[in-house]
């Protein structure tokens, strides 16, 4: 019974983690009246395409020394991503198109969202979470 309810609370956990992060990208925006930074949700649902395309069900491929080229390209498309996701509010804000307030806001955003896809990672490796 408390091991069913520690996993539930782990699952909220990740409910609210993710929450968080869509809500702080929506408020960068919403805000400040400014919708650019919206550019970056593209960048969000780019970055885990390789790994369901290429890697298929075996993630812990991902995280050790691989001599297959199609885990190799996995990792750098989704390097790529990750990158994307920081590059795209830095540029926006030294072209002087956001400001320092949405740029807070969605780098926030985006280090919540991969604390959730770390604490997800953890959790899939201690228990049997296949369903999600």
């Amino acid at each position: 019974m408390s091991k069913s309810c520690l996993n539930i609370g782990k699952l909220v956990f990740l409910a609210i983690l993710v929450s968080g992060g869509i809500v702080l990208q929506i408020l960068a925006c919403a805000l400040y009246n400014n919708w650019w930074p919206m550019l970056t949700v593209i960048m969000y649902v780019l970055l885990p395409m390789p790994l369901l395309f290429f890697a298929g069900s075996d993630s812990s491929s991902l995280l050790s020394e691989s001599e297959d080229n199609w885990v190799n390209a996995t990792k750098f498309l989704t390097g790529a991503s990750a990158v994307g996701s920081i590059a795209i509010p830095s540029i926006l804000k030294h072209a002087g198109v956001i400001g320092w307030g949405a740029l807070a806001m969605e780098l926030a955003s985006f280090f919540i969202l991969v604390l959730a896809i770390m604490c997800y990672i953890q959790m899939n490796d201690e228990n049997d979470y296949s369903f999600l």
